[in-house]
């Protein structure tokens, strides 16, 4: 039997990596293994990834030589990186720098870089529809990754360009997730006014990536995006109404108010909102849902999601 082509996954302990280690491990006869490199070898994720199957390697995107000690063999890597740990876009386009490098120098034959829009091509620094962030973003979390992509294709590593969506699990750690009102009432907020948000589960995200390397050199040097639903605020609500047996109702809000609300990354947030709803028909339409379904044709929907996730969502 020929030997597996291993692919290196980045943030392995985390949504999208955790997501496309499982799908590895998931198909034993797909001819790929799973290294799963995390900065903790012995945290309880990482320590259930091992049992599971996976190779497990520390290195930390913020070393550049421990990436590329992490990557070398490897046939495939997913880099990924977390915008929420620091707040630092520049961080971002550092560690981006330091996949790009490590995944050349290993040789590495198929990169999968889960990147954004570049928002200033829609939004310009000049426009005041949205305020300018750290005197050079719209979005920084998106604009970040953006400026990073060209790093990849300069230096010839074979790269597809993956576009995710919304996490429907940020209704369970990020806070997104239905609230009581001053009325008692449970509501989710965003500032979508009837506009369709692309939403996936982050383990649909996992499952689509690895339908890209199963894929071979396709999608090499492509853009490609993924969603599991296009879906509104009310349309939301009305789902999570019918999951949790309680009555949840979408709280429109604008742009300025959500940037209001002070948690960090407010600003940020207001913002990528803002770019989805006032340009919905570019966000959604480079996240086709029957592309997505053919790299996973198991693909959840919000509703298939929230019977398996439902008892997960903390309710305030």
């Amino acid at each position: 039997m020929a030997e597996k082509k291993i692919i290196a996954v980045v943030g392995a302990t985390g949504a999208q990596g955790g997501g496309l280690v499982r799908a590895i491990l998931n198909d034993p006869n797909g001819g790929f293994q799973a290294r799963a490199i995390t900065r903790n070898i012995n945290s309880d994720k990482a320590k259930e990834l091992a049992r599971l199957g996976a190779e497990v390697v520390s290195a930390n995107v913020d070393d550049p030589e421990s990436l590329k000690r992490a990557f070398k063999g490897a046939y495939g890597v997913y880099c990924v990186t977390f915008f929420w740990a620091d707040f630092s876009p520049e961080k971002e386009i550092t560690q981006a720098i330091a996949m790009a490098h490590a995944a050349k120098d290993a040789g590495i034959q198929h990169a999968i870089w889960s990147t954004f829009e570049d928002t200033r091509k829609w939004v310009p620094l000049s426009d005041n529809r949205m305020p300018t962030l750290l005197g050079k973003y719209k979005v920084a979390h998106f604009d970040a990754k953006s400026e990073a992509d060209h790093v990849f294709t300069d230096l010839g590593v074979p790269t597809t360009f993956l576009l995710t969506s919304f996490y429907w699990e940020n209704l369970i750690y990020f806070g997104s997730g239905p609230k009581k009102g001053p009325d008692g009432k449970l509501a989710i907020t965003f500032p979508m006014g009837d506009k369709k948000l692309p939403g996936i589960s982050s383990e649909d995200i996992g499952k689509c990536a690895y339908g890209i390397f199963k894929k071979g050199r396709e999608f090499i040097g492509k853009t490609v995006g993924i969603a599991g639903e296009h879906l509104t605020g009310a349309q939301m609500a009305t789902s999570l109404t019918k999951a949790l047996g309680r009555d949840v109702r979408y709280n429109e809000v604008s742009p300025d108010v959500y940037r209001g609300f002070g948690f960090p990354g407010a600003e940020d947030m207001g913002n990528m909102f803002q770019f989805k709803r006032d340009f919905e028909q570019d966000y959604c339409g480079s996240r086709n849902l029957e592309f997505t379904r053919s790299l996973n044709p198991g693909l959840q929907t919000f509703e298939a999601w929230l019977r398996l996730n439902k008892n997960r969502i903390p309710l305030e």
